[in-house]
């Protein structure tokens, strides 16, 4: 046995001496389920490098300049991509399991997906990467969705139209198991919308769509700001305007009305964009998705190692219900994939968290670190500098 495995046998050993005289029950390594409540943080060391965080100087994959093909190939070879490095970046946080890779076929025949999902795991207790490509036909109710919410988009297409539609994104959710730890989205997808059965004439429309942003259970500052200043650097980058754009949007759109409460502490949000050259925008797309493993990854690694108590795990999931309020109530990619004919029901209800709660009536102390987090998402604020 080397030394490493000798180390690992010996440590292991160790993890399952029994709870005594008040102290936390050490656990073991392949049943995160079955942990004592807190201890998995004995265990964990954060990497002293994350992977793919250095997107701006990592080399350029040959789909960034192949302008021979099509933008939806591109877009399908970027969410493929992107979906491998957030993959392999949050992989490295977890000492205890692997994405569960799960690749499917509509039956219509009509697209595929692949989505992976880790759960139970010491660090994660739910993360969710999923691709999918698709296309087919919009029903009357998606197409009233499209038209109702942008003006623009209601001028180039005719309510009495027929309209196919295909798509190419990634979707990501994560849930972290130390409530300390923020949960945080994102979403970046290509929209193409053509007359029905000419597919040939070019599409009537075409648009990006995407974002991310953070919802801690228990506020950082410094973590928020630093999110936020890492989206910004790769706005700046392509449109000084786009930050203060899209931040404001994503406050208003990411908001439970029925509490007055914003989901978290914001980020990025912008959907039928075209304000600019496809090429143009699929750089930023590329920028600012690659910008989210920057961005939040490393502050997982910070906080995973923090012990807290049942007090701080109660919070959390009652923070979580809020999410899961979020998603099925107001969100759109949600109500578009539930409205699409032939959708796969697991992958669109992936964002969900895997536990969540509902006490009656929560309220937290006055001046409690429950009741800052509240203070914060009851308003909005500016982050970055």
């Amino acid at each position: 046995m080397s030394c490493i495995g000798a180390a690992t046998a010996a440590g292991a050993v160790g993890l399952y001496l029994g709870l005594q005289m008040g102290k936390r029950e050490p656990i073991g390594l392949t049943k995160p389920a079955d942990l004592v409540l807190g201890s998995e943080v004995d265990l964990l060391k954060a990497p002293v490098v994350i992977p793919n965080t250095d997107y701006e100087n990592d080399p350029k994959p040959s789909y960034y300049t192949d302008t021979k093909a099509s933008m939806h190939e591109r877009m399908e070879s970027f969410v493929l991509d992107l979906q491998n490095r957030l993959v392999t970046a949050l992989e490295s946080l977890e000492p205890s399991k692997k994405f569960y890779r799960d690749r499917w076929e509509r039956e219509d025949g009509k697209g595929y997906g692949i989505s992976c999902v880790m759960q139970d795991g010491q660090v994660f207790e739910k993360a969710g990467v999923n691709v999918s490509v698709i296309e087919g036909t919009l029903t009357p109710g998606q197409l009233k969705s499209m038209r109702d919410r942008n003006p623009q988009t209601a001028k180039k297409l005719d309510a009495d139209e027929a309209y196919d539609f295909r798509v190419a994104g990634v979707s990501v959710v994560v849930h972290p198991r130390n409530p300390y730890a923020p949960t945080a989205h994102k979403n970046y997808r290509r929209f193409e919308v053509y007359k029905r059965n000419d597919k040939d004439a070019g599409p009537v429309m075409a648009w990006f769509g995407g974002g991310a942003d953070l919802t801690p259970a228990y506020l950082f500052e410094d973590d928020v700001k630093y999110f936020h200043q890492t989206l910004k650097h790769a706005c700046d980058a392509h449109d000084p305007t786009y930050y203060p754009r899209f931040k404001a949007w994503c406050d208003t759109y990411f908001r439970n009305i029925h509490r007055g409460e914003t989901r978290g502490v914001g980020g990025i949000f912008f959907d039928d964009l075209e304000d600019k050259s496809p090429e143009e925008l699929f750089r930023f797309a590329y920028d600012s998705g690659n910008s989210f493993i920057r961005a939040y990854v490393p502050i997982v690694a910070k906080r995973m190692t923090m012990p807290y108590t049942l007090r701080e795990r109660n919070w959390q999931l009652i923070r979580r219900g809020h999410y899961a309020e979020f998603n099925l109530v107001y969100d759109r990619g949600t109500k578009f994939g539930l409205m699409t004919p032939g959708a796969r029901i697991e992958s669109i209800l992936m964002s969900l968290p895997l536990t969540a709660r509902w006490e009656y009536m929560n309220k937290p102390n006055a001046a409690s670190p429950e009741e800052k987090l509240l203070e914060i998402v009851r308003t909005t604020k500016e982050w970055a500098e």
